[in-house]
């Protein structure tokens, strides 16, 4: 097994851009929204290690499980694990795997099995691809795909080499992917390097300002926590921005400082430290609902910005009870690419 990648082994990444790029030489492929994911198989043993290096494989069981008795051995593969909840994907979902407790893991791969999306191949069939070009990488990711099978949780992603289908589903996904990315047809892979363009549907939204975290040792403000107001008229915490200036941060500060005391967040409430990391502090300052600032965000899932947003200007314009959830609706369609890769 000369050339097998060694588990430390990075995943090839992407760099954002305004645009997809044009011409001749690319391939596009959807950017899943879940949890990057290279999968080693060698000699009987699966081990999933995600983009941070470390080891996914507690986590998913119910993947180990399938791949360890598919009938394919020795091979590497670069992929999106992800969970299907009804006719979508549900981030949320995989979130909940991330937990110390293995009974309520395991209970959760039973109820909500996830599937690992192919994309990229680096070894297989006995020989390393990894410094084929992609045309070559991916005829042995088909070949591969075709011996693992849907039975064993895994899919093929879908792609197109016509910017026009590409751009298509950057205008029609309704936030169902993460993005589009494009890669060089006669590229080879490159573990840890950059070598993708990665482009995200941006959209806006004018959010209420409901709370702010102080930046981490300061007294000044780092975070601004945005809030949408549901039909019942609660507002519900929906994500943040940190995207403030350095120069602003004082006279920020000062703002929100005559504003703390108000009830802040009568809806879902901002959560504690992610699972992820531990050094997040928990802490948040209420504000009374007066400030609405305009956002720009590229995802949302189970009803809040999947990542930060950016913050575009300030809405004096704007009344706090103007700006609801109608805003994101569309987000919950889960578009034509989901549908077919769950049939």
């Amino acid at each position: 097994m000369t050339g097998f990648p060694p588990l430390d082994t990075e995943p090839m990444e992407a760099r954002s851009v305004g645009a997809l790029p044009t011409g001749e030489g690319w391939q596009f492929e959807p950017k899943w929204d879940g949890f990057r994911c290279l999968a080693f198989k060698s000699a009987g043993q699966v081990e999933l290690r995600a983009k941070s290096g470390k080891s996914l494989s507690r986590y998913f069981p119910e993947m180990l499980s399938a791949l360890a008795r598919a009938p394919a051995d020795d091979f590497v593969l670069d992929g999106e694990l992800a969970i299907p909840v009804g006719d979508s994907l549900s981030f949320a979902a995989l979130q909940d795997r991330i937990h110390p407790a293995d009974t309520r893991i395991r209970r959760l791969a039973a109820e909500t099995p996830a599937l690992l999306v192919l994309f990229d191949c680096l070894y297989a069939e006995g020989s390393a691809t990894i410094g084929l070009a992609l045309s070559a990488r991916r005829e042995a990711l088909q070949r591969q795909a075709a011996v693992l099978g849907r039975a064993h949780h895994v899919r093929l992603t879908p792609f197109t080499r016509d910017p026009a289908q590409a751009q298509l589903w950057l205008d029609t996904t309704h936030g169902a992917l993460d993005g589009v990315v494009a890669k060089r047809l006669d590229a080879a892979y490159a573990p840890g390097r950059r070598e993708m363009l990665k482009v995200k549907r941006l959209r806006t939204a004018d959010c209420v300002v409901g709370g702010f975290r102080y930046a981490a040792g300061t007294q000044q403000v780092g975070s601004l926590l945005l809030g949408l107001y549901d039909e019942a008229g609660r507002l519900d915490h929906v994500g943040f921005t940190s995207a403030i200036a350095n120069a602003e941060r004082a006279a920020l500060t000062s703002k929100l400082d005559a504003l703390r005391g108000g009830a802040g967040f009568d809806g879902d409430a901002p959560g504690g430290p992610s699972r992820w990391s531990t050094e997040r502090s928990s802490a948040w300052e209420p504000l009374h609902a007066e400030l609405v600032v305009e956002v720009s965000y590229d995802h949302v899932s189970a009803g809040r910005f999947r990542h930060g947003t950016g913050l575009l200007r300030w809405r004096l314009d704007k009344a706090p009870r103007q700006c609801t959830r109608e805003q994101i609706r569309e987000e919950a369609r889960p578009g034509l690419l989901v549908e077919a890769l769950l049939r």
